[in-house]
């Protein structure tokens, strides 16, 4: 296979973890007979820096003309809430050019790092569920207004904005224990009453054996580290979404370790670990690329179509983390590259992709 990968690294240790993601995804081209060219552009802060735009016309161009986008972190205080052009601005504007509007964020516990995460072992037991979150529409794209003494920011879902991100979730489900949990706030907010009825409505007609239930936010949080094994397929809109995963991330032992998918209607996606750009570790070369290098998995999966390459790289993740490569967020004293490069090693001694 021959295929256009972008390569965005972003601020921070964004650049540091997408390295390794790179390594990987060329040592699966090597051991699989395929090419994978991969084109770096600028995104973020480094790009306000460099020309004035979080999100410059040529790496725009360059998103388009790909078949997938690794992407790492953006953001940093030298470009706080209060600038006018913000890093942030750059990847909201790549989900709405690029109509990335589903997002798939995944969250499993290796048993090996239970003792990371905060939670009791046997809470943990069985976790694996996965989070579809909303992505171009709600509270972050909606009108916003700004005096000096007040501000504004409209929160909007139309319905066909809900059927579409709720049909991807079902479709994940049928291949998975078949339960959709619609998560929203319909006890108070007029978008998530529709939300409620939309998904009631879209998974009553297009996937009757999928069981859905309806689950306030605020209560979802909650059983989130109460009962997260009895989750299997969550979806919800663009913010909850955010925080959700985010809170979801202690299951896992660390933020680090958690990868993502920005999926729209056509072939290309984007692919990014949740984490952030985490500037005050920067440059120290100690961040975890376990969630970035996860993430080209899913890119392999999703948007090249090779799924036995993407079980490779989870099962030489895995490999890394049972040889105790770990970096210090997970307990450990790894480097980046040192993590990077075990995976590598894990990828390179196994049997052949058949």
């Amino acid at each position: 296979m021959i295929a256009r990968i972008a390569v965005l690294g972003g601020d921070g240790i964004g650049p540091e973890v997408v390295r390794e993601g790179a390594a990987v995804l060329l040592a699966v081209a090597a051991k699989g007979g395929h090419r994978f060219e991969l084109t770096e552009a600028l995104v973020g802060g480094a790009a306000i820096d460099s020309t004035g735009q979080p999100l410059p016309e040529a790496t725009l161009a360059l998103c388009r003309s790909s078949d997938a986008i690794l992407f790492g972190a953006i953001g940093g205080p030298k470009w706080g809430p209060s600038a006018p052009v913000r890093p942030e601005q750059g990847l909201l504007a790549l989900r709405r050019e690029l109509g990335l509007f589903a997002n798939l964020r995944p969250v499993t516990v290796n048993p090996r790092l239970a003792a990371a995460s905060p939670l009791k072992a046997e809470l943990l037991a069985g976790v694996d569920l996965l989070v579809v979150r909303e992505l171009t529409g709600g509270i972050y794209f909606g009108e916003k207004t700004r005096t000096a003494t007040s501000a504004s920011d409209l929160c909007s879902y139309s319905a066909g904005e809900i059927e579409r991100v709720v049909r991807v979730a079902g479709k994940l489900a049928l291949g998975r224990r078949k339960k959709i949990t619609s998560v929203d706030k319909a006890n108070v907010l007029e978008t998530s009453r529709l939300w409620r009825e939309v998904a009631e409505r879209v998974v009553k007609a297009e996937f009757p054996d999928c069981q859905l239930e309806h689950q306030l936010v605020d209560s979802c949080a909650m059983q989130l580290v109460r009962r997260p094994a009895d989750f299997d397929v969550l979806v919800t809109e663009n913010m909850f979404g955010d925080i959700l995963t985010d809170e979801a991330s202690v299951l896992a032992g660390s933020i680090g370790l958690l990868p993502s998918a920005s999926l729209g209607a056509g072939g290309n996606g984007l692919y990014e670990p949740i984490h952030g750009s985490a500037p005050d570790i920067a440059g120290r070369g100690i961040a975890n690329p376990y969630g970035t290098i996860m993430s080209v998995a899913m890119l392999l999966r999703h948007s090249l179509g090779l799924e036995a390459e993407a079980a490779a790289v989870e099962r030489a993740v895995n490999a890394a983390v049972a040889e105790c490569v770990l970096t210090p967020d997970l307990g450990g004293t790894a480097t980046t590259g040192e993590a990077g490069a075990a995976v590598v090693r894990a990828l390179e001694r196994a049997s052949p992709t058949p």
